[in-house]
């Protein structure tokens, strides 16, 4: 499953109208509707449309996270599958406050099929400590596009840590969509961050910061080398607009980055298992040389959603 879609990474402010009393609702949703009917308009064919983490929400001001957050069976979730459905577009809204069972609050990037169809969430593992508030997930989450390729899912300083775009990649993500809302100068920091994950694990990088005056910019678009295809070069609105063919991942990884390092075939079966005390755990070689962009491995933390049309 290898083919090619146009990606567009749209650097916005965040949307939320000031004074409107639930964030992500109403007239909040109809702005974002007509901004990805305009971003739609120039972008044609089959195309994925990426926006900043918590884009539909004006504040992460923990006091009105409640008021905020709904479960992902609401009426938000349902508006924004409707936008998904009348761009006939592959749609990430970047990220929204979801309420759990329990009540918790979750940092959740939701991901839309053309049809409307909500086919893959995920919450974020890794919030923000001390500044962010959310409930951490503890699911790994990629989506398939038909015949396309398959996504995997990231928010903001998610990226930070090498464990989950590494487990992304294992589960066959061809590309890690990272949604951000850096509005620290740490951003020059993400940026090589955003190269370094796509060099190690082979896969491409799609980086989307939210623009001034809240956020830092800088957003960026990253082949499995290392190579960046686009990047914004300050905190002014914009839009990357990048075809990318996700065949890459595979040739890349045949061939070697630079035509030299071939990562994922670093092990044999027969070599001995290699211990990784941190997590309590190993590297188990025949395991590792048999997952070889293979989704179907059973990993404890999967949540791959395949999405038919």
């Amino acid at each position: 499953m290898s083919g090619s879609i146009t990606v567009a990474a749209v650097q916005a402010a965040p949307l939320a109208l000031e004074g409107l009393p639930v964030f992500g609702r109403d007239d909040t949703v109809a702005a974002f509707a007509d901004d990805v009917m305009q971003v739609r308009a120039s972008v044609p064919g089959q195309a994925l449309l990426v926006y900043p983490e918590i884009h539909l929400f004006g504040t992460e001001d923990t006091r009105l996270l409640g008021s905020a957050a709904e479960p992902l069976d609401g009426p938000l979730t349902a508006a924004l599958g409707e936008v998904a459905r009348a761009a006939d577009a592959w749609l990430i809204p970047g990220s929204v406050f979801e309420l759990g069972e329990n009540g918790e609050i979750f940092n959740t990037t939701p991901v839309f099929a053309p049809d409307g169809q909500l086919v893959a969430s995920y919450r974020k593992i890794f919030p923000w400590r001390p500044f962010e508030a959310y409930t951490p997930g503890n699911r790994f989450v990629t989506a398939d596009i038909p015949d396309v390729g398959r996504i995997g899912l990231s928010i903001c300083y998610d990226a930070w840590f090498p464990e989950l775009s590494r487990h992304l990649a294992w589960m066959g993500a061809d590309v890690i969509v990272n949604v951000v809302k850096t509005t620290t100068p740490d951003r020059a920091q993400e940026l090589v961050l955003a190269r370094a994950n796509s060099i190690v694990n082979q896969v491409f990088t799609v980086s989307v910061n939210c623009a001034g005056p809240v956020g830092m910019g800088r957003s960026i678009i990253v082949d499995p080398e290392g190579t960046v295809l686009q990047e914004s070069p300050d905190q002014e609105p914009g839009l990357l607009c990048q075809h990318i063919d996700l065949g890459l991942v595979a040739e890349v990884r045949e061939r070697g980055t630079a035509g030299t390092n071939r990562m994922w075939d670093q092990f044999g079966p027969s070599d001995r298992p290699v211990p990784l005390p941190l997590y309590d755990g190993e590297i188990e070689p025949s395991r590792w040389s048999a997952s070889k962009h293979n989704a179907d491995n059973a990993y404890p933390l999967e949540a791959t959603s395949t999405y038919a049309n």
